[in-house]
Order: structure tokens, then C-alpha cells, then sequence
């Protein structure tokens, strides 16, 4: 008799994980993370010096900063669905608008556009609709998503430079665009639900029953017998956690622009040819892919105290790697600067989004979430365009990148005395007890 294999049934939120993983690697890849190869051919087509160029990261930046607080807020109302459609239909048609631009304010807009789509369709958003389906869960399954978007650094970015040598950087956004559209639209439509797992008659992590889910600080936090400790953002903004958590990625988030706006033009500065440098500037994603997976699989298994220390971990082998090229200044220290940046960025954010899950629970963690992006909006308007004109005024980068491991460490620092919120362990110790 011969014996039929039966195969498991996946919980749909892996479906939905792996899905806004190739949203998050085409939309953050393309959108966003591949304007560092862009950038020279095209300020030198408009005739724009380097801080004029970098001032559209900061309207890419400061555009999503005032939208994620509202694609939260309509996330957390509405279901992350029809928001991110929207998104992603908007960050298409800023990319297939770039090949029409041939003036600074035109290239300013629709840099804008471009930033509108990205924060509602490929960024944070992805993020909470994903943890409205995990909570035990949640470190591996955000970080798996951050792990397949992570890959633009080996897929996307040298794809771009190869085209945009060939074919120029108009229709290579164009390119872009019709990717994204064709590829992003129907995954969301048919791998993002409107309601959380209960409105389907399942529960978060596809467990099976109320007593799969059992009273844990070490792996969830503050969630009881299945239910969570949900703040309100007005109870979250009274907390000294959230504020900390502002104030660290406030000093951690001035690297940013070096690194991913600047990188490429910083390389080929040196010698390097356009491909190889956008390969080597992706090598800052593509080895957070392990780290990431490694450090979600941590998360799960952590206490909840322990978490902050992680984050601290990975922004100090940030300060390790900037110190080594620092110190030997040579191409091959170029490598381990941004090896360990992008495995100690890998860490840091894989330990982000889950904490706030954690901190701060289910219910309103896209407004939450959206909120942090408008209060870091000075750090993502002034230090792309101040890089820029030190590079002006210099002629080289070195300036900024001796500050950089100095505001790195003020973040690591900071990141280690971001406590749980008290209301939550109240709540906790209040149900434990009962």
C-alpha cells in the first residue's frame, strides 16, 4: 500500500512575510536604497553640486516622515492592505515620472512622490502588517522579511549600475517603476489581509489553541494568556522608553545618508568603477541577511529586558568597522568598514521592530511607528544636504566620516538604558499575580 505524504498547511502570516519581503526588495531597493548609484550621472545631467543632489534624500525623507504617521494611523483603522496598494501605485509612478525630469524643482517633486510612495507602500507599513499576525513570533518573522529586502544589495543595486551605464539613469528608473508595479500590486493584493489573524478565525503564529500561548517575559513581553498590554500612543509618549528610542536613532540615524546616499559617489571617487562600488556599497545589505535571521531567531528566545543590549551590540561593531578604516585608510579597510556596519545595522534594526511590538503591543503600533518618523525628520532633512556641502566646500568625505563613530557611540550608549515601559510591566506583574 502505497502511503500518500500529507504536507503541513503554513500559517498565512509566512505567507504574508515573504510576500513584503520582495515588496520590500523591490520598493526600498529601487526606490530608495539604489540613489546612491544615481546619484552622480545624474546631478552631473542636471548640473547640480553634491549638496543640491543630496537635498532630494532629504525631501525623500522628510515626505515620509509627515506620511507615516498617517498611513499608520490608517493602517491601524483600516487594515494595511489598501494602504499599501495605494503606495505602491504612487512609488510606480514617481519612478516612471524621473525620466520626464530635467529641472531642479522638477527632480525635487517628484523625488517627493517617490518618498510618499516608499513610506506607504514599501516601508514601515510592511512592518505592521506583519506583526498584526505574530507576536511570539515576531523577531524571526519581521527579520525574515527584512532578510529578503536586505537582498537588494546583491540583486538590485548592481542590476541598476549595469543599466544605468547602458541604457542612462532616465529608463532605468522607468524600468524600475514597471517592475515594481507588475511584480508588488497583485503579491499585496493576494498575501496582505485586511484584519488580523482572530477576524479569520485563527490566532497569532498559527497557534492552535488558548493554551499554546502561555504567560512569558522572556519571549513576549508583555502579552498574558493570548491577550497584550496595548498602549495608545498618548500612553506610549509619556513613556521614557519611547524617548530614547528617538534620541538613539536620532544619533545612529546621522551615519545613514553616508552610507546609503553617498556611498557610491564616496567609492568611485576613489578609483572604483560604478558597478564594483555599488556591489561593495550592497555588501552593507547583503551580509545583514544572515545577521538578521540569526538575530530574529535571538529575539524569540531573549528576555525582554536583554533586547536593548543587543541593539547596543550591533551599533558598536558599527564604531568598530568606521575605526578600522579610519585608522588604515586603504581600499581593503573599506570592505571590513562596511562588512561590519552593515552586519552591526543587521542587528540593531532586527531588534527594532519587534521591541517596539513588545514595548508597546499590537493595537496601535502603526501609529507608533509612524510617529518616530516625523520626530527624526531634522536628522533626515539637514545631515544629507550638510554632507553634501562638506563635500563641496572639501572636496573630499573624510570629515564626516571621522564624526561618524562618535555619534554611533552616543547611539550605542543611549540604546542601553531603553528600559520596558512601567505601565507594561505592571500590567504584567498585576495579571501574573491574579
Amino acid at each position: 500500500m502505497v502511503k500518500i505524504l500529507k504536507f503541513p498547511k503554513i500559517f498565512f502570516g509566512w505567507w504574508t512575510v515573504f510576500a513584503l519581503g520582495i515588496v520590500g526588495l523591490l520598493g526600498i531597493g529601487i526606490g530608495s536604497q539604489s540613489f546612491s548609484v544615481f546619484f552622480k550621472p545624474l546631478s552631473t545631467d542636471l548640473g547640480l553640486n553634491r549638496a543640491v543632489t543630496s537635498v532630494a534624500n532629504s525631501v525623500q525623507s522628510g515626505v515620509g516622515s509627515v506620511m507615516y504617521p498617517l498611513g499608520g494611523w490608517i493602517s491601524d483603522k483600516y487594515g494595511p492592505r489598501r494602504i499599501l496598494l495605494i503606495g505602491i501605485a504612487i512609488l510606480a509612478f514617481g519612478l516612471i515620472l524621473m525620466f520626464f525630469v530635467n529641472s531642479l524643482w522638477a527632480f525635487l517633486l517628484v523625488i517627493g512622490i517617490i518618498g510618499m510612495g516608499s513610506s506607504l507602500g514599501a516601508s514601515m507599513l510592511t512592518d505592521k502588517a506583519i506583526v498584526n499576525w505574530f507576536i511570539k513570533k515576531s523577531g524571526i518573522a519581521v527579520n525574515i522579511k527584512f532578510a529578503i529586502q536586505a537582498l537588494a544589495g546583491l540583486c538590485i543595486l548592481p542590476v541598476v549600475a549595469w543599466l544605468v551605464e547602458r541604457q542612462g539613469w532616465r529608463t532605468t528608473y522607468v524600468i524600475g517603476g514597471i517592475v515594481i508595479a507588475i511584480i508588488c500590486i497583485p503579491l499585496i493584493w493576494l498575501f496582505v489581509k485586511p484584519h488580523r489573524p482572530e477576524h479569520y478565525g485563527l490566532r497569532p503564529d498559527g497557534e492552535t489553541n488558548s493554551n499554546d500561548v502561555k504567560v512569558s517575559t522572556r519571549t513576549v513581553g508583555i502579552v498574558i494568556d493570548g491577550t497584550e498590554s496595548d498602549l495608545t500612543l498618548k500612553q506610549a509618549l509619556k513613556t521614557s522608553s519611547f524617548w530614547l528610542l528617538v534620541l538613539a536613532g536620532y544619533t545612529t540615524g546621522i551615519a545613514m545618508p553616508m552610507m546609503n546616499t553617498h556611498s557610491v559617489p564616496f567609492l568611485t571617487d576613489r578609483g572604483i568603477n560604478a558597478i564594483e562600488a555599488a556591489t561593495i556599497a550592497g555588501l552593507t545589505l547583503t551580509v545583514s541577511v544572515p545577521a538578521r535571521l540569526i538575530t530574529g531567531f535571538m529575539v524569540d528566545r531573549m528576555k525582554l529586558n536583554h533586547l536593548r543590549f543587543l541593539m547596543a551590540g550591533g551599533t558598536f561593531l558599527q564604531v568598530i568597522g568606521t575605526c578600522v578604516f579610519l585608522i588604515a585608510r586603504n581600499n581593503a579597510s573599506i570592505y571590513v568598514w562596511f562588512l561590519l556596519y552593515g552586519i552591526g545595522g543587521g542587528i540593531q534594526q532586527s531588534v527594532n521592530i519587534p521591541l517596539l511590538a513588545r514595548y508597546f503591543g499590537r493595537k496601535s503600533i502603526g501609529l507608533i511607528m509612524g510617529f518616530f518618523q516625523p520626530l527624526s525628520l531634522p536628522v533626515g532633512l539637514l545631515a544629507p544636504i550638510l554632507i553634501g556641502h562638506i563635500y563641496d566646500t572639501t572636496g573630499s568625505y573624510m570629515q564626516v566620516i571621522t564624526f561618524i563613530p562618535v555619534f554611533l557611540a552616543a547611539g550605542g550608549i543611549i540604546s542601553c538604558f531603553i528600559l520596558p515601559p512601567k505601565a507594561a510591566v505592571a500590567v504584567w506583574a498585576e495579571r501574573k499575580s491574579a
